[in-house]
């Protein structure tokens, strides 16, 4: 597939952004602007959950987004192996400027666009009990809450990702 807009019109995305699948290269940028998008400690292990393997292994999925300031966004996901109609959201950044620009949302629709292509009848994604902005954008993309136990006021499955590591699990039909 070419490096360009994907399988959204550019008119799809904000104003002088444009979409290009991940080289290894971009694994330092990306993982370099975790903490600050976040607005996270320097002891926070948020970006040892993206190693350069998904950059490596993963980069027909998945998408970086650009413009004339640098990085604008990324979105690194998959087709499932195990489950052959199935694809997962592992990571998603937007430059916090661009919130609310229209950006995630053209990565997400790229990124069904092209699960749903390939096959796949489910899009799967996670994230943290406390990350009320993740959990509003994904139920506003039509995203279902899964878990196993209410924590912290939300559906949740607990040690998910180890003890203590609990993610509220989503999922949305394609």
């Amino acid at each position: 597939m070419a490096e360009t807009s994907a399988a959204l019109p550019p008119h799809h995305l904000p104003m002088g952004v444009t979409l290009r699948r991940p080289r290894e290269s971009d694994h330092a940028t990306v993982v370099g602007v975790i903490l600050d998008w976040w607005q996270l400690p320097a002891s926070s292990h948020l970006p040892l959950l993206l190693p350069r393997l998904f950059f490596q292994h993963f980069a027909d999925t998945s998408f970086i987004a650009e413009d004339a300031s640098g990085l604008a966004g990324f979105l690194i996901g998959f087709r499932s192996a195990a489950q052959p109609g199935v694809a997962y959201i592992h990571f998603v950044g937007v430059r916090p400027e661009l919130r609310k620009s229209g950006l995630a949302r053209a990565l997400y629709e790229t990124f069904f666009a092209e699960a749903r292509a390939a096959g796949c009848r489910r899009v799967n994604a996670i994230t943290g009990p406390s990350n009320h902005r993740s959990q509003a954008f994904h139920t506003a993309m039509g995203f279902q809450i899964t878990g196993d136990t209410e924590i912290d006021g939300v559906l949740a499955w607990r040690d998910y990702d180890g003890p203590g590591e609990h993610r509220v699990g989503f999922t949305r039909e394609l």
